[in-house]
Formats: C-alpha cells, structure tokens, sequence
C-alpha cells in the first residue's frame, strides 16, 4: 500500500534495526482516514473467504480490526491481555511474549464469541517475531474455528514471524513490507530504498 509506506517513511521513526516508532499516526495518534483505508484493503484482499469474524488483540490492531470489520460488515473481537471482573465466562487462552514490552502475558477470548462455524481474519499492526499472531492462531485452533489469514498493517521481514506462520499454512497479508531498516533509511520489499 504505496500511501501506507510513505506514511512510514515520513512520519515514523527509525529507532534501531528492529525497532520502528509510527505512532504519530498509526498506534498512538491515529489517523482516522488512512485507518480506514487500511480495513477497506483488508477486506479487498480478503473479499472471497467468506470472514464471519475479525480477531485482533488489544489494544494497538483494535482500530485496524473495526476498520475491517465496518468493510467486510461483520464482527470483531479483540483479545485481551488481562481477565477483566466483569469477564466471568469461560476463555481460550493462550500465552504471548511481548517484545516491546519485554514480558509474557496471557491473552483470552471468551468461548462465547468464537465458535467452529467461525471464519475469522486475524488483523493487527506489526507482524515481527509473530508471538501474538501466533497466540491467536492458537486461539482460533482451541475454538474449532477456521483461519483465514492473517492481515498485517506492517511486516517487519527480516524477522522471522512471516516464515513461522507460512510454515503452519497460514495466509499472510501485509500492506507495508520492510525489508530492512536503519535512521538513514527504510527498504521495503520490493522497493527502492526511501531515504528519510
């Protein structure tokens, strides 16, 4: 997605080789437009797969899973990290390592909102290391529910997340492919570089 990408080069940050900030827009400060323009691509990539529901973990791919969800006219679930009071009904579970907080949480569904006539899209902000998308993959697996895909907004692809998830059969969408990265530049997959 040629406008997502020069959203990342001319408002994110390059922080390290692995590490890029776009929160100006995308996950702190959000730009409402461009957000939605995301969820009508998802649901263009994914328009044949009959989705009954889109599945994120909160809290940074809420807003890219409504997104989504509005387009494709059906439901959206979020994971959540902690069991709130009011979340008495039994849960899928499962663990997920978060590297930009350098902890392990567990992330639930409630039963009630994921069954096996579910055909769910997973859509979130970074796929990297792949830690929560696999979690709800595991998620959607314990629910005997069917996956669809799996609709990332950024792929970081010099890391390892893509190929773990290709290698369980998942299809992954990204809209904005990095190759690789670094204060002087961002290379995209497939593109030239784009200096900052």
């Amino acid at each position: 997605m040629k406008e997502l990408q020069e959203r990342i080069v001319q408002d994110g940050k390059v922080l390290s080789a692995s590490v890029l900030k776009v929160d100006a827009f995308l996950n702190h400060q959000v730009d409402p437009q461009l957000t939605m323009r995301i969820g009508e691509r998802f649901a263009q990539l994914f328009a044949d797969e009959n989705i009954t529901k889109v599945l994120t973990i909160e809290a940074s791919g809420i807003h890219f899973a409504l997104a989504t969800s509005f387009a494709l006219g059906v439901p959206f679930v979020y994971a959540k990290k902690k069991k709130a009071v009011t979340q008495t009904e039994e849960v899928y579970a499962a663990p997920v390592y978060s590297f930009t907080r350098q902890e392990t949480y567990q992330i639930s569904v409630s039963k009630q909102y994921l069954s096996p006539h579910d055909r769910v899209l997973i859509v979130d902000d970074f796929l990297a290391t792949g830690a929560a998308l696999i979690g709800l993959t595991q998620i959607i697996k314990d629910a005997n529910a069917h996956l669809v895909g799996i609709g990332a907004v950024i792929e970081k692809s010099f890391q390892e997340g893509r190929g773990l998830l290709e290698q369980a059969g998942v299809r992954v969408e990204s809209l904005a492919r990095i190759q690789s990265m670094s204060p002087e530049g961002i290379q995209f997959v497939q593109q030239e570089t784009v200096r900052v």
